[in-house]
């Protein structure tokens, strides 16, 4: 694929990310200053022809669904946020590729899933390491998930949620660490995946 099908397959997946539709024929040839409708049509054609892209009913062009999720743009928000990354005032420090199949997810709606960069040691014994990405989802968190919890309404962790003698707990998965016993505790996320960064 050349730097121009490539250039053009990011702008279809960015636009249909944002839009919910591909974009048109026209769309694309403003985007990237084409000369003539044509030249586009050529492009897309060979997209076409490489499996990446197919025309739709409407006569406009889009990725195939494979594509579409290979192309979800995911936000990642600092170490420890000091609010639900949905909030409109956090803005995130970079956003990732990443394929919500690989992780049994489902694209939802925007801020449904997002990752958060982790700093430490407390979860090693359970595969997350200083340096690692996790992938949380916004959903109700049960005993035994990984979540991103606000503690007292001060602190943020990354800690196993455990239910001991009737009294919520949150775990690291390193000895060193004792469980934090909440007197207020709000699961901001759970954890659903986790993107390497560096290898040891």
């Amino acid at each position: 694929m050349t730097e121009s099908q490539e250039a053009t397959l990011d702008f279809i997946g960015a636009y249909q990310e944002e839009h919910g539709v591909p974009p048109s024929v026209r769309a694309i040839q403003r985007h990237f200053r084409y000369g003539s409708h044509t030249s586009v049509v050529r492009q897309l054609r060979s997209l076409a022809e490489a499996g990446q892209v197919e025309q739709l009913k409407n006569g406009s062009w889009g990725l195939k669904s494979r594509q579409v999720q290979l192309h979800l743009r995911l936000p990642v928000y600092g170490e420890i946020p000091a609010g639900l990354p949905a909030q409109r005032e956090q803005e995130p420090l970079e956003t990732i590729g990443v394929d919500p199949a690989a992780f049994g997810l489902r694209p939802g709606r925007p801020g449904d899933i997002w990752g958060l960069r982790v700093r430490g040691d407390s979860m090693v014994n359970a595969g997350v390491l200083d340096g690692d990405i996790v992938l949380l989802s916004r959903r109700p968190a049960r005993a035994g998930d990984i979540i991103a919890a606000l503690v007292d309404e001060t602190t943020v962790t990354l800690k196993r949620l455990v239910k001991e003698r009737g009294r919520w707990r949150l775990r690291a998965e390193n000895p060193r660490y004792p469980d934090i016993i909440p007197q207020r505790l709000e699961s901001q996320g759970v954890m659903v995946g986790l993107i390497r960064r560096k290898i040891a």
